[in-house]
């Protein structure tokens, strides 16, 4: 599949000089894969400047300098701690090399007696004499050329050195084919961006600091071919699943009344906007792919029942997916009743269903009895079979991928998806992630919410937070107690709960507290949530497993320990499981101190503001795009040469060249469209190259 031209790039890392099978690992690790063109797309973050080369009085501390210098004699040490040292003479003074841990044989090979050598490293004045303790370079007259240059520096990790990576970057440097521009000829000559391999040879041999800055026009090249491959790739995408075609689905509007009718509230505008969106992709020709926004408690899950229900009244079945069992049931519990009501059969499906009622419920769906089922990953198992799907809703969709997204979508004929998530993503970053999708917003809060009061305290206050709630358990509010992320660690999360939860039911007994973490089985998790929903559970102590979904209308007060340790999404989640029902609510942030200037940030946001949309957008600003929403459980495009605060602008031109470019080569069969499948297979967006070709 892949063009031939490229191979050289898609060449194991191996194959490059200094990486054999001990690195390989480690190299794999640091930069993301295991092809020559990821090593490439390993930017340097800095420089080191080897070309000053002053008299030794004129040095500065600290500064590296490459000096000629004639060894004059060693000094092995008397004993371990002290340093090896060879007294070397330079035209301007002595200079001192100081080793420690070093071995004589090898420092008489490298250093010679009586010989020349060009050393480089960090020059120290100390005791009156001039040293440079482990030089970085040490080579003779002929490998001048090679020392005394800017040298790029790497971000690294432990057991790959500078010197290994350099050396296999300038390898790898050399397998870059000349390729054809690809790019709109006007772009490129406006922005003055060299050709591929060129903006790869300045960036990995800078001259100086400004040919690494995000500005410089290598630079924005390689970010401009990063966000277009993505961009096009989504068009791709798009324009295939609208040529699909779809089926009308345009309902009597009955049952959608009926349910209005019933409902304890009138529906926003936003809803109802979102609604007529939904309603008109449904009606038409094509296939209908739409992102559904909505901050937490927005009322995305009365917009998804109603589309359905347009469906249902079509004569064909709706689905529902939620990622986790907790939420598939909670969705179940919420729309269950309401169309019990309107008499339409409603079914769910989990991993945990077995035996005779898993076989009936999957009968109601493959004979039609089951007009809308609610369900896990379960419903895109192989023997889940449906009598007529029309319309399929993915919840949380940045717990799915794509494919998941495609897996479902072929449980029927021509299904329309919409997919919803309660994390509001910023404007720059729903064109990264869902620019194959249409986007609707809910940015309006239903009539009669309460705002939740939220306050900043230090953790020193713990015990007063105890006391305070003590005093409103007794009024019957329920609970939440966050325990801190601790580092990357599971373990070390649970415990710091654990101890939270003895510490709690200590004070106020067994039967008042209960505890849910990510190790727990879905069937114990349930029965704690249930206990606390509906049971004498109080105080419910929670790693951040509750943060998607969780509906417990009677908890009124979050307590989020360590707040200072979480991101500003993540805290705006937490706190969107309080201030559900019409009580007030609060919400208490404990931080340890001292408190850095992002977290600080953070909590002061948190302070002032509930609307998740501006929440999200000082949040790409504080974290940087990858970590919104923490890119690798979100399915976030994360990119390696583009830079989202940086390259914004970028990203919007990428947009409008893609969607220009699908709509005078759809199949990318001109001159550009052939260059243009190389830079595809390039950025390994071979998922949209099959699309065309499939279709």
């Amino acid at each position: 599949m892949r063009p031939e031209i490229l191979f050289p790039l898609f060449a194991e890392i191996e194959t490059l000089p200094g990486i054999g099978p001990r690195l390989k690992p480690l190299v794999v690790r640091l930069i993301g894969g295991e092809h020559v063109a990821d090593l490439l797309w390993h930017l340097p973050s800095g420089i080191i400047d080897r070309r000053f080369s002053p008299p030794l009085d004129e040095t500065i501390d600290g500064s590296i300098v490459t000096m000629d210098v004639w060894v004059e004699r060693h000094e092995p040490p008397p004993n371990r701690r002290r340093p090896y040292r060879v007294i070397c003479k330079t035209l301007s003074g002595t200079l001192v090399l100081s080793f420690f841990n070093a071995r004589a044989k090898y420092l008489n090979d490298v250093l010679p007696v009586g010989e020349k050598r060009i050393v480089s490293g960090k020059v120290d004045h100390y005791r009156n004499e001039y040293q440079i303790t482990h030089p970085d370079r040490i080579g003779t007259e002929a490998e001048r050329a090679e020392i005394q240059t800017v040298e790029p520096v790497y971000p690294m990790s432990a057991g790959v050195t500078g010197k290994t990576l350099t050396k296999a970057m300038r390898a790898a440097l050399q397998l870059v084919p000349e390729l054809p521009e690809w790019h709109d000829p006007a772009l490129v000559a406006r922005n003055k961006w060299p050709d591929l391999a060129s903006a790869l040879r300045t960036i990995h041999n800078p001259e100086d600091a400004a040919d690494l800055s995000p500005d410089h026009p290598a630079r924005q090249r390689l970010a401009y071919d990063e966000l277009l491959a993505n961009q096009l790739a989504l068009s791709l995408i798009r324009a295939k699943m609208r040529k699909l075609g779809g089926r009308v689905t345009n309902g009597a509007g009955d049952l959608r009344q009926k349910l209005a009718a019933n409902l304890p509230f009138a529906m926003t505008g936003a809803q109802q906007r979102a609604l007529a969106d939904i309603y008109d992709d449904m009606a038409s020709e094509g296939r209908m792919l739409r992102l559904l926004q909505g901050d937490v408690g927005s009322g995305k899950t009365v917009v998804a029942l109603m589309a359905m229900l347009n469906a249902v009244e079509c004569g064909r079945q709706a689905a529902i997916m939620a990622p986790t069992e907790i939420l598939a049931r909670q969705h179940f519990e919420t729309i269950g009743p309401l169309l019990g009501q309107i008499g339409i059969k409603c079914a769910i499906l989990t991993g945990r269903d077995k035996g005779k009622a898993r076989k009936a419920t999957l009968e109601g769906f493959a004979n039609g009895d089951v007009q809308i089922a609610v369900g896990t990953h379960a419903l895109f198992q192989d023997d889940v079979v449906f009598s007529d799907l029309a319309f399929a809703v993915v919840d949380e969709q940045h717990r799915f991928g794509v494919h998941q997204r495609l897996m479902l979508a072929g449980k029927g004929q021509a299904v329309d998806v919409l997919v919803m998530t309660a994390t509001p993503i910023p404007r720059t970053l729903t064109l990264t992630a869902f620019g194959d999708m249409e986007v609707s917003r809910l940015d309006e809060k239903p009539p009669g919410r309460k705002p939740v009061d939220t306050r900043v305290l230090p953790i020193d206050k713990v015990d007063d937070v105890i006391s305070g709630i003590g005093r409103a358990m007794r009024t019957g509010t329920k609970i939440y107690w966050v325990c801190p992320l601790v580092e990357d660690s599971e373990i070390l999360d649970l415990q710091a709960a654990e101890e939270r939860y003895r510490i709690l039911v200590e004070l106020f007994g067994d039967a008042r507290v209960g505890l849910v973490h990510g190790k727990m089985k879905a069937k114990e998790k349930d029965e704690v949530m249930e206990r606390f929903a509906h049971g004498d559970t109080s105080i419910l102590v929670a790693t951040t497993v509750i943060e998607v979904g969780v509906n417990v209308p009677d908890a009124t007060i979050m307590v989020i320990e360590h707040s200072e340790r979480f991101g500003l999404a993540q805290l705006h989640q937490l706190r969107g499981r309080i201030g559900r029902g019409d009580a007030a609510s609060t919400c208490l942030l404990l931080y340890g101190s001292p408190l850095g200037q992002v977290s600080k940030a953070r909590l002061k946001i948190m302070r002032e503001t509930e609307d998740g949309f501006i929440i999200a957008e000082e949040d790409l600003k504080l974290r940087g795009a990858g970590e919104v929403l923490g890119t690798r459980q979100s399915g976030l495009q994360e990119y390696r040469l583009a830079n989202l605060e940086l390259h914004g602008d970028l990203l919007a031109i990428a947009r409008d060249d893609a969607r220009l470019i699908v709509d005078r080569d759809p199949d990318l069969q001109k001159t550009r469209g052939e260059a243009l499948r190389l830079l595809l297979y390039l950025f390994e967006r071979d998922e949209a190259v099959r699309y065309f070709r499939s279709g």
